[in-house]
């Protein structure tokens, strides 16, 4: 079902993972991430929630057991060769 902007969910949900990883691939602000932060800094917890758990299992970012996030070595590469 579409949502209000005539998206479908799986649409939505690769929006907010392009969302998540960009800001943790932001050259600017590089760093660890806390949870929290990113959560304010999208504003849907569940959707980022969601977005994380997508971009862990494709291997794009590492999630610390005290709730960090920060983008693989991988996601870094290919943001640096793809600019």
């Amino acid at each position: 079902m579409p949502d209000e902007a005539g998206r479908t969910q799986p649409q939505r949900s690769e929006r907010t993972e392009w969302i998540v990883l960009d800001l943790l691939l932001d050259a600017e602000a590089q760093r660890p991430w806390s949870i929290e932060e990113v959560v304010r800094e999208i504003g849907k917890p569940v959707d980022v929630a969601d977005a994380l758990s997508a971009l862990q299992a494709a291997g794009l970012i590492h999630r610390t057991a005290d709730g960090f996030v920060f983008a693989a070595r991988a996601a870094i590469r290919y943001s640096q060769i793809a600019e």
